[in-house]
């Protein structure tokens, strides 16, 4: 097993910071996996980094990265670019998992000779889940899509919130975790509503050719669970798998204390996905 940081500059002030996770001893033409963190996460959070050990050491390269506004910096672990935080929007992340692609289609981002860029999938957790479908639906370098309790709305704030943003241009949320207010300004809400048929999630798979993997919490959130459900029922190839037990995080917490038999059957799962021949 290799874990191998990176480090892409997108521009004179983001910087794309991730990590590949691969084993050459799982053998050969293994396909490339992208994981998306979500709303309030990191690539280095919980579980995510035992994730992708297990996903390589199972034959499934795997990359996992910090989108550049999720206000995590240098540090990796903490929330010190609030600033750009405020400023994340769905654009940016696609933008950043556009960016990423390239260095990795170019063979700027260095992988090993048994790794088959042309097998590319893409799985993102919560919000993440979101990200893979607006930049992998119809995408034709995107050989299938994985959504980890993901969402199936891209609004994710209520309307006291969203009011108190467009009147004051920020508003601000908790993290029950850090202690921390983050912001989050109108160019988040302006571009969820400017945008409101390019991010309809759930057209995005009733329209796109591609597999798609849905593995859900039985006991998540109601909203995500329903959404689940929807995105399903439209897509065209689709398959859901009820994670019995499985909360929000698949009983993973931050920091990481060991797996549980919802985070196992998920990484089980994913694998069955992206290599049904060796799962």
């Amino acid at each position: 097993m290799k874990r191998e940081a990176f480090a892409i500059p997108v521009d004179s002030e983001l910087t794309l910071r991730g990590d590949i996770h691969t084993d050459a001893a799982a053998g050969d033409q293994q396909p490339l996996l992208i994981f998306c963190h979500g709303f309030k996460g990191f690539k280095d959070w919980g579980s995510f980094p035992y994730v992708a050990d297990s996903l390589a050491k199972r034959g499934v390269t795997t990359i996992r990265f910090n989108f550049t506004c999720n206000g995590v910096g240098e540090s990796l672990t903490e929330f010190d670019e609030l600033e750009k935080f405020g400023r994340n929007t769905y654009a940016r992340e696609v933008a950043d998992l556009n960016v990423l692609t390239e260095w990795i289609l170019s063979g700027r981002l260095a992988l090993p000779d048994y790794v088959k860029t042309d097998r590319l999938y893409v799985l993102g957790h919560s919000k993440g889940g979101g990200d893979a479908i607006l930049f992998g639906a119809g995408n034709p370098n995107v050989a299938g899509i994985i959504s980890w309790n993901g969402i199936a709305n891209v609004n994710l704030f209520d309307e006291k919130l969203r009011q108190k943003i467009l009147e004051d241009g920020v508003g601000y949320i908790p993290n029950a975790r850090t202690g921390q207010e983050m912001p989050i300004t109108r160019a988040v809400i302006d571009d969820v509503d400017q945008n409101r048929e390019a991010y309809d999630l759930v057209e995005k798979a009733a329209s796109m050719e591609q597999p798609l993997c849905i593995i859900q919490g039985r006991e998540d959130f109601a909203r995500l669970v329903k959404g689940s459900e929807r995105l399903h029922a439209a897509a065209k190839n689709s398959e859901l798998h009820w994670i019995e037990g499985g909360d929000h995080t698949f009983g993973a917490r931050h920091p990481f204390l060991g797996s549980t038999e919802q985070l196992e059957e998920a990484i089980d799962r994913t694998v069955s996905f992206v290599l049904p021949m060796r799962a």
